[in-house]
């Protein structure tokens, strides 16, 4: 890496994972989420209703204890 070049090319931004509030629906963990690792917040909020409704409700916990660690 150079001055000109701080952060690496691909992968996760360096700033770390933040809840993204003006574009998410609840409370921006999805949103976040999917800005984190460069993908549609759509596909996040999918992937977390398909494991709520597979594993009984689990990822609303999980869910939950993400909007309230994240930031």
């Amino acid at each position: 890496m150079t001055q000109l070049d701080p952060k690496p090319a691909g992968g996760p931004p360096s700033g770390g994972f933040h809840l993204d509030k003006p574009n998410g629906k609840v409370f921006g963990v999805c949103s976040g989420i999917g800005n984190y690792f460069g993908i549609d917040p759509l596909i996040v909020r999918l992937g977390f209703v398909l494991g709520t409704l597979i594993g009984f409700g689990s990822f609303i916990l999980i869910y939950l204890a993400i909007a309230l660690i994240a930031d």
